[in-house]
């Protein structure tokens, strides 16, 4: 059974930095790509980065240049290394994954895969 583990979340004082993981595990045959998402308090989930598998990048535009995403292929895991963070970062951040896996013997593609969310939280 395939799933998402995010960690890497806590408590930081503006300015730092923040390093997120998450890996995905079980049957998996290919990832096409893998992101990460937040939310924040009485808001909508947005988008913050995405990574295809042979490396294509998208950004939202206002976290450009101070968020970076990356993946190891060889272990299903995406990172987001977040810098010069601010209190209007603080949200939970939730992993998700474009792939394709086995399901009751079946191969299954399935782009609505999520992990179960990390909180991060930055202070003034």
């Amino acid at each position: 059974q395939v799933q998402l583990v995010e960690s890497g979340g806590g408590l930081v004082q503006a300015g730092g930095s923040l390093r997120l993981s998450c890996s995905a595990s079980g049957s998996i045959f290919a990832i096409n790509a893998m992101g990460w998402y937040r939310q924040a308090p009485g808001k909508q989930r947005e988008l913050v980065a995405r990574i295809t598998s042979s490396g294509s990048t998208n950004y939202a535009d206002s976290l450009k240049g101070r968020f970076i995403i990356s993946r190891d292929n060889s272990k299903n895991t995406v990172y987001l290394q977040m810098n010069s963070l601010q209190p209007e970062d603080t949200a939970v951040y939730y992993c998700n994954a474009d792939l394709i896996h086995s399901r009751y013997g079946s191969i299954v593609s399935t782009s609505d895969l999520w992990g179960q969310g990390t909180q991060v939280t930055v202070s003034s």
